[in-house]
């Protein structure tokens, strides 16, 4: 069964708007996982425009699944994460003015400095996973450095327009997930999931884990989180039926 991470970025975005300590994402990590979230996953951005460090100790001490911590490759974020030792880390592209993560990182750029933070992560035993585009290319190297996982960057497949332009970006996961099974990493997606497109990437082979966040903290403000989540877990488990 492919597990769902639930991403609760965005209910620290609607604190920061006021600054104050409403809602609280601690709170969102539990009814989360009461409604069946099999981890809880958080990025703690260098400029801290939603999750702060508070949020990152807090929710280690009190979830009771599985904590991922998604960051760039920034010393201060990678010496936090040493000390908080969450489950998981997902290493991540990061612009300063971006929405949201825009694309995968760019392993064969960046190789020495990557398999630098896996090796740091792997002697404190936290599973590494790596966001990378869907590119054979980049699953290669991202094997090579010694990365536990590759979690496959679906933003393109979640913007395509039309039938046919879906169905080009998900070839494209597919086959960046062939390459990831055959080289025996673990295999996860995410970014742009929703509840009309999370099928067709549920239902690849060997995919272990979807972390999906905007989309669920947006249902929620209509129906509630504990729904929320319960609605997506069906739709994983319902695309995953043989």
């Amino acid at each position: 069964m492919v597990k769902l991470g639930v991403n609760i970025d965005h209910v620290a975005t609607v604190r920061q708007a006021r600054g104050g300590h409403d809602p609280e994402p601690v709170a969102a990590a539990a009814l989360a996982e009461l409604a069946g979230a099999d981890g809880i996953t958080i990025h703690l951005r260098e400029d801290r425009r939603h999750i702060q460090d508070r949020d990152v100790r807090l929710l280690r001490q009190t979830i009771s699944t599985r904590l991922n911590l998604e960051m760039a490759l920034a010393e201060e974020i990678i010496a936090i994460a040493l000390e908080v030792e969450p489950d998981s880390v997902t290493l991540v592209p990061e612009k300063r003015r971006e929405l949201t993560t825009e694309g995968g990182l760019d392993v064969i750029g960046n190789m020495d400095a990557v398999s630098r933070a896996v090796e740091r992560f792997r002697q404190r035993d936290i599973i590494v996973s790596l966001f990378i585009d869907p590119d054979p290319a980049q699953v290669d190297a991202g094997a090579r450095t010694g990365a536990d996982f590759v979690e496959i960057h679906t933003g393109r497949y979640g913007d395509a327009g039309g039938a046919s332009a879906r169905a080009a970006e998900l070839e494209l996961i597919e086959d960046a997930c062939i390459a990831a099974r055959n080289l025996g990493l673990g295999l996860n997606a995410g970014h742009g999931l929703n509840y009309l497109n999370v099928g067709p990437v549920a239902a690849i082979a060997g995919m272990q884990e979807l972390n999906i966040g905007h989309s669920i903290v947006g249902r929620a403000v209509l129906v509630g989180l504990e729904r929320a989540v319960r609605e997506m877990k069906e739709l994983i488990a319902e695309a995953c039926r043989p």
